[in-house]
This record gives structure tokens, sequence and C-alpha cells, in this order.
């Protein structure tokens, strides 16, 4: 357990060094820059805006002098939003975001393993394929379909929720509902055909013989290894969804963190754009770990030795 985690902290340290470094010179080598807009200031000006934020001289020299900051825990001061440090604007919209995504991880996997499992057991009846269907075309709607539908289904017609806005439980369930959706329907699908591998074993056949319960044969025998495949898509969706959907907020108007990262590379903010990425590298790193962890809990057999093992 100790060479797990000391091994993918030593990759975390790794994996960060490598996108920021990407991310830092493919944002300081595209055409124009951070003062480059319509109204870009005078040449003088501009010159003292650049040593400001020090990006001032030769490119990797502003490049060792970012990872030397970043080694001190200084992600710089935003470009667009002056005055405030990359952390200060991650944090000030990165929590919304949390609570929105940490709802929608809850409901994709309670939902999807639910209706997953239930399909396996009852396969091809009306309830294995209404709940294949159903997933169909949750898959099939994009986002800024179905959160306009909720919102004219549940808030303008019922009255249920509000349309849009943050602020109370009320004001989370329809985004929530809304972000999960496809995953709902991604886990589903998965959880069922892996539920089916699972039951087709011999040591499930062995448990049927024996007379044991459809419902302690799902649950104690099969639910555990069919999960598996299940864990291993949650720890990237976790990643995902805690750090913000754009579309999702910008349908119900949430102010959350989702639009910082399109709006840093609209306007070349090369500080935010490299706080943004560190933030979602790190999440995808520590939820895959823990995905390795629960592997080695769901099924011993599985060792955590670089690999896995056993299978």
């Amino acid at each position: 357990m100790i060479g797990l985690l000391t091994k993918r902290l030593a990759g975390l340290g790794l994996v960060l060094f490598a996108v920021v470094s990407i991310t830092f010179f493919l944002a300081r080598l595209q055409p124009g820059g951070p003062f480059d807009a319509e109204k870009a200031p005078p040449a003088f000006i501009k010159e003292e805006l650049l040593r400001h934020y020090d990006l001032d001289g030769s490119l990797w020299s502003q490049y060792t002098r970012y990872l030397g900051d970043l080694l001190h825990g200084d992600l710089r001061v935003s470009f667009e939003y002056r005055n405030w440090t990359v952390g200060e604007v991650i944090g000030q919209q990165l929590p919304v975001s949390l609570q929105l995504g940490a709802v929608a991880f809850l409901l994709s996997t309670f939902f999807g393993v639910s209706l997953g499992c239930l399909a396996a057991m009852r396969k091809d009846t009306w309830i294995d394929r209404a709940s294949m269907l159903t997933a169909l075309l949750a898959i099939s709607l994009p986002s800024f379909i179905t959160g306009p539908l909720l919102i004219g289904i549940f808030s303008l017609a019922l009255g249920w929720f509000p349309v849009g806005g943050w602020g109370g439980v009320r004001s989370l369930v329809l985004p929530a509902l809304c972000l999960a959706a496809p995953y709902i329907a991604y886990i589903a699908r998965l959880m069922r055909n892996s539920m089916l591998e699972v039951l087709g074993a011999d040591y499930i056949r062995t448990a049927r013989a024996k007379g044991l319960a459809p419902r302690h044969i799902g649950g104690r025998h099969a639910l555990k290894v069919a999960l598996l495949p299940v864990v291993t898509f949650l720890g990237p969706l976790a990643a995902h969804l805690l750090t913000g959907s754009i579309i999702v907020e910008s349908v119900f108007s949430i102010p959350g963190a989702g639009s910082i990262f399109v709006n840093s590379i609209q306007n070349r903010d090369t500080f935010l754009l490299c706080g943004v990425v560190i933030l979602y590298c790190t999440l995808l790193v520590l939820f895959n770990l823990i995905v390795d962890l629960a592997y080695s809990a769901l099924d011993p057999r599985i060792q955590q030795n670089g690999g896995s093992q056993g299978e």
C-alpha cells in the first residue's frame, strides 16, 4: 500500500511537470498575447505590463521563472482578473462546481449501478428494454437540450424548481440531474454488460445449483466483481464532474468554475490556464489512485504492485 502511494505521488509530480510545461509553451507560442486585444495598449505600457506579470525576457527564462514560483506554491496573478491571484479566482468559483459535481457523481453512481443491475437481473424483459432505451435517449441528448427540457417541465410548467441561479438545495436538483443524466446511462449500460458476464460464470451457476435466492446471488456473489469496470470509469468521471461543466453551468446560470478553462484560453490567460490544468490533473491522478485502492477491496485477487494481476 505504501509503495503504491509513493509511486503514484511521484507519478503525479511527473504528470504535473509535463502538462504544465506543454500548457505553458502552447499558451505562450500561440499568435498574439494577453495584451494584444482589439484595444491594445501603447508599446511602452505593454512592456511595463509584461514586466509586471514577469513575462519579459526570452520564453525559456519566463518558463524557468514560472516553474520556480510553482515550486514555492505561487500560481501567479491572472491577466483577466486584475489584482486577483490564480488561486483566488479558482477558489472563488470552484466550491460551486464541487457541490454540483459531487451531487451529479452520487446520482450517476447510484442510479447507473441500480438500473444496470436491474436490467441484468431482468434480462430480455420489458424492464431491461425500458432501462436500455432510457439510457440510449440520455446518451443521445446533449446537455444543452436536456437542460431546457428540464427547465420547461419542472420549472415553468410545474414550478417545482427555480429556472436558474444558485442558492439552496432546490436550485441544485435540475443542474445536477442534467449533468448526471448521460453518465447514469453510461454506467447503467456498463453495469448491465458486466453483470451479465459475471452471472454467466461457473461459480454463479454453482450458487444457483445450491438453491440460493437470486437476490443473494446478485448482491453477495456477483455485484462486487461486476463493479470493477464501473469503478474504473468512476475515477476520470469524478475528476470531470468536480471541475464543472460549462454547458450546464451556462444553461442554469450557475457561477461555477466550468467557464474558467474556456475564458482562460480565449483571454490567453496563461497562468490561469495552467492553474486549471494543475487542478484537473491532480484530481484525475488522485481519483485514479482511489480507484486502484478500491480494486483491491472489491477483489482481493488483484495485487497493487504496479498493475493488476490474477485477473
